[in-house]
């Protein structure tokens, strides 16, 4: 609950100085765009995403299909609007979820230290070696394509990027005044580590949420393109940029621009959000700001 706590406290505090981080406003503008549309893309769609209409196949965009048709005659546009919830729930539950093990890993790993410090950095160093998308393929692979499967998988990539991180704020705040005084004065291990150690590490956990959530974004559309994402005809975009590949080269440009698009404004969405909240989080360019 403190954890919890401080963090709300730090996001509160940014509303002052947010005017002032226009990277940050770019930003949460352009994805609470696409969390909305993702939400209102059942009122919004002007055509079904999922089933065959009587449109003309493979059509360029026009004022009645304002991104084109695909082969089987389905509106590009509502399928893109539709699409949008598939990332953004991958995404965020997948770093939710491995933020909320790689720090509690990370946290005891750093505050216990020996043998179960090893351990556990071992593991995370092994996992951190294998290539992102190589693992989030083979965790798939094993188990049943779906949305929770690919949080589960895409969460395991990242659990070692917030130990890494927390593990080293840790190690670091452990050997301060503060604490050596607090365990003077009697206070319990738990009591420590989760009220006077774990609210320092936010703003280190904060700065590179919104990184990771970017590139999980790219590692959902990299699976549904690879064929381990959610089961067709469901709409996604990298499930539609590769079913939209076989037809670039005879000039259906729009089955796969359109998509690709969406991948990469709201990846910079969130890549926008990472640096703002950086730049807000670093002291030495506040310091020149006051």
């Amino acid at each position: 609950m403190i954890f919890t706590k401080r963090i709300i406290e730090k996001l509160t505090g940014f509303w002052p100085t947010l005017k002032r981080e226009k990277l940050l406003l770019v930003g949460l503008f352009v994805v609470l765009t696409f969390i909305i549309v993702s939400l209102l893309a059942p009122y919004i769609t002007p055509y079904d995403p999922i089933g065959y209409r009587s449109a003309p196949r493979l059509t360029p965009p026009s004022l009645q299909h304002p991104m084109g048709t695909d082969q089987l005659r389905r509106d590009v546009f509502s399928r893109v609007i539709s699409g949008a919830r598939a990332p953004l729930v991958v995404a965020f539950g997948s770093i939710a979820l491995s933020m909320s093990v790689g720090t509690i890993m990370g946290l005891i790993s750093g505050f216990i230290g020996s043998a179960v410090d090893r351990i556990l950095s071992v593991t995370m160093d092994a996992l951190y070696s294998f290539p992102s998308i190589i693992l989030a393929i083979v965790l798939v692979a094993v188990l049943k394509p779906g949305v929770d499967t690919m949080i589960f998988a895409i969460s395991i990539v990242y659990v070692p990027t917030y130990f890494r991180v927390t593990r080293s704020e840790v190690l670091t705040i452990r050997e301060e005044t503060f604490v050596e005084a607090v365990k003077a004065m009697g206070a319990s291990s738990i009591r420590i580590l989760f009220k006077h150690i774990a609210p320092n590490v936010v703003n280190a956990i904060m700065a590179i949420s919104s990184f990771n959530i970017a590139d999980a974004i790219l590692t959902e559309a990299s699976l549904s393109y690879l064929g381990y994402g959610l089961p067709p005809p469901t709409p996604d975009w990298g499930f539609d940029i590769q079913n939209g590949q076989k037809f670039l080269q005879s000039g259906y440009w729009w089955l796969v621009t359109f998509p690709g698009l969406m991948i990469i404004i709201l990846s910079l969405g969130f890549g926008l959000i990472g640096e703002g909240v950086s730049d807000m989080l670093n002291p030495k360019r506040k310091r020149k700001k006051t």
